[in-house]
């Protein structure tokens, strides 16, 4: 595996937070998505939270190298005892099209990239 997708689910306004840690650490980018929480009375009980049913969900796709750091600064800068109240997980990736990370060492005739029809290219797994 080369990626992983960390997966933080925060209250509504608080995905630049989550973006702004994930970013010190090496991401690149995110996907937010709007989305309403169902947690019950039982829960916000066992984990001493109030839960706002308005959240946001934000996807960023990590090399698995950097995945713990980002995880950390998401939780530090987001996490359960902030406003943000958010949680965060990571799921493995076991293919990526359309994103290339090419080392320092490799030249840029070197390069391979994604077939036009959508086939995964050598690069493409290993990046």
């Amino acid at each position: 595996m080369t990626h992983e997708l960390i997966i933080c689910i925060v209250n509504t306004g608080f995905t630049d937070v989550v973006m702004d840690a994930a970013r010190d650490k090496g991401a690149r980018g995110g996907t937010v998505l709007h989305g309403r929480g169902t947690a019950n009375k039982e829960a916000e009980e066992f984990f001493h939270i109030s839960v706002q049913p308005d959240k946001e969900m934000v996807m960023i796709l990590v090399p698995s190298d950097i995945k713990n750091d980002v995880l950390h600064a998401i939780y530090q800068a987001a996490g359960l005892k902030t406003a943000g109240q958010g949680i965060a997980f990571a799921l493995p990736v076991t293919n990526v099209i359309g994103i290339s990370s090419p080392t320092a060492a490799q030249k840029p005739e070197e390069k391979k990239e994604t077939a036009a029809d959508g086939e995964i290219s050598e690069a493409s797994t290993e990046n």
